[in-house]
């Protein structure tokens, strides 16, 4: 029987996609939107962010900007939630 209480994942993500976004969404706070990939990894390095997150915003695209964490997460291959209609 499953715990009424256990938290879900939304679909379209795995609890280590949810975590690995959260990371980055700590390191870059809610101020910084819109952004490029400079501003992005700029606002992580001031915020002391992790080597891993660090790592994952040099490789977002150059010269694109990203309008929140979702499109971040979307740019690094990471699972977010499926849109619901």
């Amino acid at each position: 029987m499953t715990d009424p209480h256990q938290e879900g994942t939304p679909a379209g993500t795995s609890p280590a996609d949810v975590d690995h976004r959260a990371a980055i969404a700590e390191a870059l706070g809610k101020e910084v939107w819109p952004a490029d990939r400079d501003a992005l990894v700029a606002k992580a390095q001031e915020s002391n962010a992790p080597d891993r997150v660090l790592g994952d915003l040099r490789r977002l695209p150059e010269g694109q900007t990203f309008e929140n964490v979702q499109d971040v997460a979307r740019a690094l291959g990471i699972g977010t939630e499926q849109q619901r209609f």
